[in-house]
């Protein structure tokens, strides 16, 4: 076959069903969470289901060696609690590690944070789930044994990084006979599958102590990592709940730092005081306004966000409606801003986002990473296990919110939401894809409550993203968006970057549930940039 063209329009409709619906970037994984769902598992069930075929079918995404963050919407409560499974430094890493350096290197040893997915994905089941990980993992270890075909655009980036897993350390597993796969070739990941079987028949035991434990440390330690086998004993998940603001009459929730939620949750609250459906979405004059909010958003979140434990940000300030209004004074009509410094409030990237909603109206909007692709490239030897780069994300600055301690959880890139709209589900929904994620959000929030765009309508649309998720960031503008209109942005001073072809996965791939609370009819779209796939009945 010949290679992908990367063209990502889309004349998909949105798929509708009622008694349950999985939206992810993988056929199979979708299809494997609908079984779950169709065995009499809810949303929680699906969604580990979803989370762990994903580990299988886009491994450089995702993984048992990764972190992830949940909200789980509760149909008979009606309430949201949120899961933070993030991973926390080791306990012996200091700045030390990293002096005469301005960042940590993204693919070091040292930027390798405790993998927290597989206490995530047991805590959302012994919380909200029905059935136990031998149930719900077990098409993932199936697939992982007995092999699986690669889709398309997950082939393709896979082919792109067949030099770099070669150079990378006990990476065999995932270059069957020597090379990268093609686009329906056969991957069986037989460490991987040890791997699962072990955490299906232990827990997550089996994960953070004993050989899979073993593998990790001596791994990391063989490399100049300072990982103990104390740092993963120690792991625990933890429970919060949702932060949240109205957005025309919708609530829109994020997951509470140290995820960057914060960022969407800001830029709505400073585009709220627009009149963005009176423009058209493609002009010069709405995208200025939700770049410049965007920006605004950024050098907030890019200041705050934290491990909350350590260091909590004012968010009730920064979420306060008055705050955005004296941020959104700061735009002006006609210019780009220079880069904004972070506010003062009153008081106080390579993932993969998988969405359920089932029969009973509970819904899981759930994301699981990496971070880079591949994380590290570093695989624990026998387990099949990428670990994360997550680290990375530490600032080196030692005034900063965000500096690098032992114990410490980084800034996070992922985010999964939610919307209700009078207290009932509105939509399951989130946009994968670094710092893209918020600008993704803010940007499907927008379609479907400014321009009344249904779940698939709205990720067809073309997307901006500012490149880095800094206040001074090169604008990528997607391939669909009007020429004269980036030509206009670029006047008032954006620097703008077209961007088509294989390039545009810089827009992020996102997933859409929408739920009617009077007819329990689900609505749902995938992103057309990805393999995706909606799945119900």
């Amino acid at each position: 076959m010949k290679p992908m063209s990367f063209d990502f329009t889309s004349r998909r409709s949105m798929v509708v069903a009622r008694r349950g619906m999985v939206a992810s970037s993988n056929p199979l994984a979708s299809q494997a969470g609908l079984d779950i769902l169709r065995q009499g598992g809810n949303a929680a069930d699906a969604a580990v289901a979803t989370a762990a075929m994903l580990n299988v079918t886009e491994p450089a995404s995702t993984g048992v060696g990764g972190d992830c963050f949940a909200l789980y919407y509760d149909a008979k409560t009606r309430q949201v609690t949120a899961l933070n499974g993030s991973g926390r430094a080791p306990a012996a890493l200091t700045p030390a590690h990293f002096a005469g350096l301005d960042a940590i290197p993204d693919r070091s040893p040292h930027a390798v944070t405790v993998p927290g997915t597989v206490m995530g994905w047991h805590d959302l089941l012994n919380r909200h789930g029905r059935m136990t990980f031998k149930d719900v993992l077990a098409d993932a270890i199936t697939y992982a044994r007995d092999g699986y075909p690669v889709h398309p655009v997950f082939a393709a980036s896979w082919q792109i990084s067949e030099a770099f897993l070669r150079a990378s350390p006990n990476t065999e597993d995932y270059l069957p006979g020597g090379m990268a796969p093609q686009a329906g070739g056969i991957v069986r990941l037989p460490g991987l599958a040890r791997t699962l079987q072990g955490i299906a028949e232990g827990g997550p035991e089996a994960f953070y102590t004993g050989p899979v434990a073993d593998a990790i440390i001596a791994t990391l330690e063989s490399l100049g990592a300072v990982m103990t086998h104390d740092d993963l004993r120690q792991h625990t998940s933890t429970w919060g709940d949702p932060i949240a603001t109205g957005y025309r009459g919708v609530d829109v929730l994020e997951h509470p730092p140290n995820g960057q939620g914060l960022a969407a949750l800001e830029a709505l609250n400073i585009a709220e005081g627009w009149d963005l459906a009176s423009m058209p979405w493609d002009s010069p004059q709405r995208l200025h306004l939700m770049v410049e909010a965007m920006r605004l958003a950024f050098a907030d979140a890019r200041h705050y966000i934290a491990d909350l434990h350590t260091n909590p940000a004012p968010l009730s300030g920064l979420l306060d409606k008055a705050y955005a209004t004296r941020r959104r004074a700061l735009v002006s009509p006609d210019r780009a801003m220079q880069p904004p410094s972070y506010g003062m409030p009153v008081g106080g990237s390579n993932t993969v986002y998988l969405s359920v909603v089932d029969g009973e109206g509970n819904a899981c909007s759930f994301i699981n990473s990496l971070y880079y692709g591949w994380g590290t490239g570093i695989v624990a030897r026998g387990t099949g296990v990428f670990l994360q780069n997550r680290g990375a994300c530490f600032d080196l600055d030692s005034s900063h919110p965000n500096v690098v301690a032992g114990g410490k959880r980084p800034y996070h890139t992922i985010i999964p939401a939610l919307a209700l709209k009078d207290g009932e589900l509105w939509a399951c929904f989130g946009v994968m894809g670094g710092f893209m994620q918020p600008q993704g959000h803010f940007q499907v929030i927008s379609a479907m409550v400014d321009d009344d765009l249904n779940p698939q309508e709205a990720l067809n649309r073309p997307r901006f993203c500012l490149e880095s998720g800094t206040s001074a960031s090169v604008l990528c503008l997607e391939e669909g968006i009007p020429v004269s209109t980036m030509s206009r942005l670029a006047e008032l001073g954006h620097s703008v970057k077209p961007v088509s072809g294989r390039g545009r996965g810089v827009f992020g791939d996102g997933q859409i549930i929408r739920r009617d609370a009077e007819t329990g009819v689900l609505f749902g779209g995938s992103d057309p940039r990805k393999d995706g796939l909606v799945a119900a009945f």
